[in-house]
């Protein structure tokens, strides 16, 4: 299908939530590409505004209506305007989206996203609204048009949906049963991301480590890490987010075996109370938890270990809270998301009795978050004085502009700002640093670098039509820091 009017439409996807989501905007802009939109120029109001929404922060709903009531004036104004709203938000409150807002042109699910160009189309020769979902997948999004945002770095999804029935969250309605791509097919679009430049694959699942659930191989997942390890030219693979419950000890050698494997993992915890853990439908209890730490540690001591924590959940006591507390101490976590517990209508949590206070939450995550900061602090500075290899990032940080210094990130995930000197490395290239500063959230490295260059780096170059130097960082991960009250999700809630 193409576009009709005689000049091509520009589009924007705007993004909330977690990687999967990050992800499938990424297919968004490539169906909309396809079908013969351009991206809008940064400030300028789009013809087709795209929603992708996340049902499990909180207020999603509430964000959601209010920026649809500050489109709403540009919609009038613009004849060619169309507003879509897609994502787990879509799929919850499916046609009240159009009964609330009623200028929303399409409405689509988690389980169609491949829709959108023909219901855009459909929404504008008949001039009304469309309102379309799916209760299961049509086809699995990974056989989409794609537009990645990076070019050295890319997602690769290998299973979409969950089993489990955690009462805290509302994703395993919304996305559904878990459903795994073959290892064949996976392994495919790796290859082919390397042969375009890419050095670094994240796999993403929302249990990723559950993946071969549904052909029958529970060994699957290690087996594909290690198949990772036979790509040439992949520099670097990650994961996320695995499930504590199948965690088992044929990934860790997986990890530990596989050179381009990454000694980082982020590992949902969500509680450190096992009278909690059982409370929120998660199988496994603290000792178990502390378990995988203590052998992933003794396999790989370098790994830096991050993780997912909730406060306040219904019924949490105070001695319920030490207990998080005793295993984020123990656990010496690289740096941890915390959220404090809110309700969402639909999920078990929601009727629990023993809400607790605000107040008592918000005390509880500061003393929380003090803790991990102290913890990733200490951890930080242990870097200090080691020589780093950084894979340069596209985008700016905070201070590089003041600092003319660039970002990226380490082989375990932190965050490395570094100085250039002469060197000009472009996003994609690599280079070799020597730490000489740590923050709580982030590493300085003010000595000398030694630049290699790389096909990542030459594949950015490309994109630009002429060499450009690098500006910073954005790899498109959670942003690392003292929260806000309620941070924003590193990844759904469901691992």
């Amino acid at each position: 299908m193409t576009v009709t009017q005689e000049s091509p439409r520009t589009y924007e996807v705007r993004t909330y939530g977690c990687q999967m989501n990050v992800h499938d905007s990424e297919r968004l802009s490539g169906l909309l590409e396809d079908a013969g939109y351009v991206a809008a120029a940064e400030g300028d109001t789009a013809d087709v505004v795209v929603f992708n929404t996340c049902a499990v922060r909180e207020n999603a709903d509430n964000r959601l209506y209010g920026n649809l009531g500050h489109l709403r004036p540009a919609k009038v104004s613009n004849p060619r305007m169309q507003i879509a709203v897609g994502g787990c938000l879509a799929q919850k409150d499916q046609g009240e989206i159009v009964r609330k807002a009623p200028w929303v042109d399409v409405v689509f699910g988690t389980h169609n996203i491949g829709a959108l160009p023909v219901l855009l189309e459909r929404a504008r020769i008949q001039g009304e609204a469309q309102v379309e979902l799916k209760e299961s997948l049509e086809v699995f999004p990974s056989t989409l048009p794609t537009k990645r945002e990076s070019a050295y770095a890319a997602w690769v999804a290998i299973s979409v949906g969950c089993n489990n029935t955690c009462t805290f969250c509302i994703v395993p309605s919304l996305r559904g049963k878990e459903k795994d791509r073959r290892p064949g097919d996976v392994l495919a679009e790796v290859q082919t991301l390397v042969d375009q430049g890419v050095l670094e694959v994240t796999l993403l699942g929302q249990n990723v480590n559950t993946y071969g659930v549904e052909f029958g191989d529970r060994l699957a997942f290690g087996k594909l890490l290690r198949a990772c390890g036979g790509i040439d030219g992949l520099e670097r693979v990650r994961f996320t987010s695995p499930h504590p419950a199948a965690f088992t000890d044929d990934v860790i050698a997986a990890m530990a075996e596989t050179p381009n494997v990454m000694h980082q993992l982020h590992m949902p915890l969500q509680s450190g109370s096992s009278r909690l853990l059982k409370a929120m439908r998660r199988s496994y209890r603290a000792e178990r938890y502390l378990g995988i730490i203590e052998r992933v540690r003794a396999a790989m001591p370098d790994a830096a270990i991050s993780t997912d924590i909730i406060v306040g959940f219904p019924g949490e006591t105070e001695e319920d809270f030490q207990a998080t507390l005793d295993v984020v101490r123990e656990s010496r976590f690289a740096n941890a998301f915390t959220f404090q517990y809110s309700i969402r209508p639909g999920t078990p949590a929601a009727t629990m009795d023993d809400q607790i206070p605000k107040a008592v939450v918000q005390e509880r995550y500061e003393r929380l978050v003090a803790l991990q900061e102290e913890i990733s602090w200490a951890e930080n500075r242990k870097q200090v004085g080691r020589t780093l290899e950084v894979l340069v990032a596209e985008g700016e940080g905070r201070k590089d502009d003041a600092t003319r210094r660039l970002s990226g990130r380490a082989a375990d995930n932190r965050l490395v700002h570094f100085a250039v000197g002469d060197h000009t490395p472009r996003p994609g290239d690599m280079v070799t640093v020597e730490v000489t500063y740590a923050a709580p959230h982030h590493l300085v490295a003010d000595g000398p670098v030694s630049v290699r260059r790389t096909r990542a780096g030459d594949a950015w170059e490309a994109r630009q039509g002429a060499p450009a130097p690098a500006k910073g960082v954005s790899l498109g991960m959670p942003t690392i820091g003292r929260p806000p009250s309620v941070p924003a999700a590193g990844a759904c809630s469901a691992s």
